[in-house]
């Protein structure tokens, strides 16, 4: 996979003048959303499950429904509850006119809205793996119709 904004961020490492992240995720937003979206955690447990994560809102509805058997294994609920808000953009971003994905200055990826909403995806994926609330569905949902 080739992502330019990785190598651009790297080379910051040995310039004289650093280049920040963001700065490289803006010159090559493709890779980006390809790299945000792989979500491997999150796609396994939901093959497992028999639901199909097709970018879409309804694939949110299914994600939902499942039963959190990973909430019995401590280690696995911060890596999926990541995967779960990367997701969640990634469909945001591939459904919501003018959403786009974002690197903040202390390297969070977020989504910023056209109006310049900006949804923290990944403290969403984070309470949706911990306690299932928010929902995935309902959090598009408000953010669709905003």
């Amino acid at each position: 996979m080739n992502m330019s904004f990785l190598d651009r961020w790297r080379k910051r490492l040995h310039a004289e003048h650093p280049v920040p992240l963001a700065d490289s995720v803006r010159a090559d937003p493709g890779s980006v959303v390809e790299l945000l979206s792989e979500c491997e955690l999150l796609r396994a447990q939901a093959d497992d499950a028999g639901v199909e994560l097709d970018d879409s809102a309804a694939s949110l509805e299914a994600l939902d429904q499942l039963q959190p058997v990973w909430r019995d294994d401590p280690e696995v609920v911060p890596w999926l509850g990541n995967d779960a808000g990367l997701y969640l953009g990634t469909v945001l971003v591939r459904t919501v006119h003018g959403a786009v994905w974002e690197v903040r200055s202390d390297g969070q990826p977020v989504v910023r809205l056209a109006s310049g909403r900006e949804i923290d995806v990944v403290a969403v994926g984070h309470a949706w793996a911990d306690v299932g609330a928010p929902e995935l569905s309902q959090v598009y949902a408000e953010v669709a119709e905003s």
